[in-house]
């Protein structure tokens, strides 16, 4: 399926090709603009319409929230708001994109359709959002963190070489659960611990976090495993140290879908640095969601043990980089006595 979006300014595309040729990322000119747009909407809605929203809804518990929770409570609008985009947009991607559905594992390692870019491109620009911040606030964050961040963000950038491009929409499904945990985040601080809301809202978060992120995401784990392994292994595959320098990554976007989809393949080659760091990011990535699950679980019960909502009262979790539950989805926060 071609990108359904317009094409880059040309302007931005050249400009763009230096950084794309140094990292050997042959796609992006293609799809810069559509990582541009993205990064300046989540900057948008976390320094503006995050606080209008609030002020606007809910201005005595807002104006009442110290700096790093108001800081978190923005960044939680922004990832209620993102992982309902690109979930909804990578679904509409899977059950509709043919070329993609057809692939073999050399497609799958190789392949490109411009509509698969359009999901990376759209994730890439929210993780250099969500980097920027961990980084920035990591005091508040921690550097698990930091960690995911940079993981998430070589992960979806390395598909723009194209390599195993198919897989973008397959894990960016981990955000099917994102809207609940934001949601339970939120519930907390509305005085709404140990609600029904909150319980209803808590079984969907487990049952999605642990179908999506858990199973789901460990079987296309090891689908990816798989699938790399069988390239390197293959006869036709040239395996090299790193990847010869591509001075002249494309521009013009492509008119004909069957056409596209190996367009970018060029003589199968997988450098094992490439390999390494991709698969490498996808453990580190796997480990923090079994990590958050439990952390998630132990914080949920918690919230539901006797007392629990004459608690809510004395007890705020404060985002301050220590675990013992889960924030977006992953970020680490702790239960602090005030």
């Amino acid at each position: 399926m071609l990108d359904p979006f317009p094409t880059s300014p040309s302007l931005l595309s050249t400009a763009i090709r230096p950084l794309a040729s140094f990292f050997n990322l042959t796609t992006l000119p293609l799809h810069a603009h559509e990582v541009l747009l993205s990064t300046t909407f989540y900057f948008l809605i976390h320094l503006y319409v995050a606080p209008y929203i609030s002020n606007l809804f809910i201005p005595k518990i807002y104006t009442s929230f110290n700096t790093r929770t108001r800081i978190n409570w923005n960044v939680h609008i922004v990832s209620f708001v993102q992982s309902c985009i690109v979930s909804g947009l990578a679904l509409w991607l899977l059950w509709n994109d043919q070329e993609r559905g057809s692939l073999d594992w050399k497609g799958r390692v190789w392949g490109y359709t411009g509509a698969t870019g359009l999901v990376q491109a759209l994730a890439l620009g929210y993780f250099v959002w969500d980097l920027w911040m961990c980084a920035r606030y990591v005091e508040i964050f921690g550097w698990g963190m930091l960690a995911h961040g940079v993981s998430a963000l070589s992960v979806f950038s390395l598909g723009f070489r194209p390599f195993v491009n198919f897989y973008a929409p397959t894990f960016i499904l981990y955000e099917l659960s994102s809207p609940f945990l934001n949601i339970h985040w939120a519930l907390d601080k509305l005085h709404l611990t140990g609600s029904n809301y909150q319980l209803v809202n808590g079984i969907l978060l487990i049952t999605t976090f642990f179908s999506c992120r858990l199973c789901w995401g460990t079987y296309q784990s090891v689908r990816v495993f798989m699938d790399v392994w069988t390239a390197l292994s293959s006869p036709g595959t040239h395996i090299v140290i790193a990847a010869p320098f591509i001075e002249e990554p494309a521009t013009i976007p492509s008119v004909d879908e069957q056409a596209e989809v190996m367009r970018f393949a060029g003589d199968a080659v997988v450098p094992l640095w490439l390999a390494a760091t991709y698969l490498g990011s996808n453990v580190v990535l796997n480990g923090l969601n079994w990590y958050w699950f439990a952390k998630m679980v132990e914080t949920i019960r918690k919230r539901f043990e006797p007392g629990a909502k004459q608690r809510g009262g004395r007890e705020k979790i404060e985002a301050n980089g220590t675990a013992t539950g889960a924030v977006k989805g992953k970020r680490e926060v702790r239960m602090r006595k005030s």
